[in-house]
């Protein structure tokens, strides 16, 4: 039977050993799983427990391209998981480009870094932002027209959930999308 003492130097060894193999600066991952340089020491430290906080080891792995479960330390927190057909899709085009998630969090700036880690988990939906949304197809090299059906799709329940009657108006809201398809030119 394992001791704590072995469990959490596994555990902060398995991340030692992945920021060391993948060349990522604690700063940096700091930055991915949105918290201080000083908190990512502390969980490679091995004189304190690693973290069991579940949205932190979820984070982590995420950006580490494992599944949380790999932490022995991790417990599910119940929390449903957002399936999005659009964040599906982007993450096999990304799996296809065999791009790491470290790789493709560098393509961004810092401070949305960690949100993209929670669009990736399921923790956030794809977002509505089509600018924002388009800077991550960028950088997985997916066309506007590839993942417009999946922001239409998303922009729908948005409207639906905010209390929109998409049947009673829906002469409107295909006005509004047609408009949107000419504006971006799919």
């Amino acid at each position: 039977m394992k001791t704590k003492q072995t469990q959490k130097n596994e555990s902060s060894q398995k991340l030692t050993d992945f920021l060391s193999k993948n060349d990522v600066h604690k700063k940096d991952f700091a930055q991915m799983i949105g918290v201080t340089l000083s908190y990512v020491y502390s969980l490679i430290d091995n004189t304190i427990p690693f973290s069991t906080r579940a949205t932190t080891l979820e984070r982590i792995a995420t950006v580490m391209g494992i599944p949380p479960e790999e932490f022995v330390e991790y417990k599910s927190s119940g929390e449903p998981r957002i399936i999005d057909s659009g964040v599906k899709f982007l993450q096999n085009k990304q799996k296809k480009l065999n791009m790491t998630n470290v790789q493709f969090l560098k393509n961004f700036p810092r401070q949305k870094r960690s949100e993209i880690v929670d669009i990736w988990r399921g923790a956030l939906p794809m977002p509505l932002d089509f600018e924002y949304l388009k800077s991550i197809c960028d950088v997985l090299k997916v066309k506007p027209q590839e993942i417009y059906p999946y922001w239409e799709a998303r922009m729908r329940q948005y409207l639906m959930a905010s209390g929109i009657d998409l049947f009673i108006n829906a002469d409107l809201i295909d006005s509004m999308f047609d408009g949107a398809k000419k504006y971006l030119k799919i």
